[in-house]
């Protein structure tokens, strides 16, 4: 791979609610806003070689890329290591109390009712970043998640993962050559090795 365009979905239906989905059996599709923000984001690739498509395995993200491709003859693949993190016991609920509960445990610690802790979502996110620039393509467009994205541009810039990350705007693009992909990856992974909270 030699250029990675990094794509949060289109709104959602859960989105639009402030509500938390990660469970990939759930067809959680795109709000009408979220449809008109993945077609945009079409118009901005519209002169952009794309040799694959990366989803994340949950409807949003599957939905946006097809739409922002428009019919083009690029091959896709879902891979769930870029899923959104497993909620536990929050899923399907509002966002803040999760939020909350998160900004009050260590990254170690796992959510209540089967959810997924930050180190260990931080470790499948830096694996499967490490298997893309592994890739023959040149050209990667990745429709994921905010999560995923926030760290891997945190990185970028030299931050570790936060207890705390902002979010990313809906379908917009971010381009990144391998190499500072790559070295964002490095980052995410000394980070897992010792996570600072």
């Amino acid at each position: 791979m030699r250029t990675a365009i990094l794509a949060r979905h289109g709104e959602s239906d859960m989105n639009a609610r402030d509500a938390l989905n990660s469970d990939a059996g759930a067809a959680v599709g795109l709000s009408p806003a979220g449809e008109e923000q993945a077609r945009r984001l079409g118009e901005e690739l519209a002169g952009e070689p794309v040799d694959l498509c990366i989803t994340s395995a949950l409807t949003r993200t599957r939905r946006t890329a097809e739409l922002a491709l428009g019919g083009r003859d690029v091959p896709m693949e879902a891979w769930p290591a870029l899923n959104d993190p497993r909620y536990g016991a929050f899923e399907g609920g509002p966002f803040q109390p999760y939020r909350e509960w998160a900004w009050a445990h260590g990254s170690t610690v796992e959510p209540p009712g089967g959810g997924e802790s930050r180190q260990a979502v931080v470790t499948r996110y830096a694996q499967a970043f490490r298997r893309l620039l592994e890739r023959d393509e040149v050209t990667v467009l990745v429709v994921i998640h905010s999560l995923p994205i926030a760290y891997v541009l945190g990185a970028v810039d030299g931050a570790d993962p936060a207890q705390r990350m902002g979010m990313i705007d809906y379908a917009r693009p971010f381009r990144l050559e391998a190499e500072a992909l790559g070295r964002a990856v490095d980052r995410l992974e000394a980070w897992c090795a010792a996570p600072s909270w």
